[in-house]
């Protein structure tokens, strides 16, 4: 699994659809074009993929952003605990460093 977090506003949701909506299009563009050729054939439908990829933009940029994650607001790794103990204090030695 990723560890990158992921927005779930509605911005963010809406053009999460993007890939799959221009798929499904291409998908019916093409299966249009085996059924009845000619007039439906796919120079002739292309226009339909732009039509989808605009509206999702539309509705994408209208769309409010509240609880939206930015990611260059990425969470900073927690820093590493400290020991409250630090044991007794260590007189220094007589004799040495003389």
């Amino acid at each position: 699994m990723s560890d990158k977090v992921r927005c779930t506003c509605r911005r963010c949701s809406i053009r999460s659809l993007m890939g799959p909506a221009v798929i499904t299009t291409l998908g019916i563009l093409f299966l249009l074009s085996q059924f009845r050729g000619g007039y439906l054939a796919f120079h002739h439908t292309f226009p339909v993929i732009l039509i989808v990829i605009g509206a999702i933009l539309l509705a994408s940029s209208i769309a409010p952003t509240d609880g939206h994650i930015s990611s260059s607001a990425m969470p900073s790794p927690p820093a590493p605990p400290v020991s409250p103990y630090q044991g007794p204090a260590q007189p220094p030695a007589s004799g040495q460093g003389q």
